[in-house]
């Protein structure tokens, strides 16, 4: 691989793997340090790499075992809301409806939050990276019906309590 090939499929994801690194660290300064080691780790194994199909969700994959590994070292959890890693302008939205909407999203990151790990992870990477089954599996090293059931169980677990919440009003 060189650099021009670093450039066009390597760099253009960096955004995703700050956002996905970001959601599992809660901690924009350690999502930024594990991106970069990623860069480096890719740069430095770049003549291994041409065997690689998918080196997006290689990549992926790579910056959730460093953050895991991170984790691990700091033992501590995800913290932070979902709209905090992916920020969302509205501004064709009327004030009430961006009050809404943003009221809602940040409901929606509260209840992904307390999700099951993997649950949660799955529910990142398709909703809000827009990964395809296929990928998830390769990132999160597990099989595609995994995926297939751990999504559906975050999205039907997220959607009974918004609904809860928005019937009753309450939490």
């Amino acid at each position: 691989m060189n650099l021009e090939t670093f450039q066009n499929r390597v760099y253009p994801v960096k955004n995703k793997l700050f956002r996905f690194a970001f959601r599992l660290l809660g901690s924009s300064d350690d999502a930024e340090d594990v991106v970069q080691e990623v860069l480096i780790k890719v740069w430095n194994g770049r003549d291994q790499l041409d065997g690689i199909q998918n080196i997006e969700a290689w990549c992926m994959r790579v910056t959730k075992n460093l953050s895991l590994d991170r984790l691990r070292q700091q033992q501590r959890r995800p913290t932070d809301s979902i709209d905090k890693g992916s920020q969302v302008h509205y501004s064709a939205l009327s004030p009430h409806d961006l009050v809404e909407t943003t009221e809602n999203m940040k409901r929606i990151g509260e209840l992904m939050a307390v999700l099951p790990e993997k649950q949660r992870h799955v529910m990142h990477l398709r909703d809000v990276e827009g990964y395809s089954y296929q990928e998830i599996s390769e990132i999160l090293e597990i099989d595609m019906s995994q995926v297939k059931v751990n999504l559906f169980r975050a999205r039907n677990a997220v959607r009974e309590k918004l609904l809860k919440t928005n019937a009753y009003g309450l939490k």
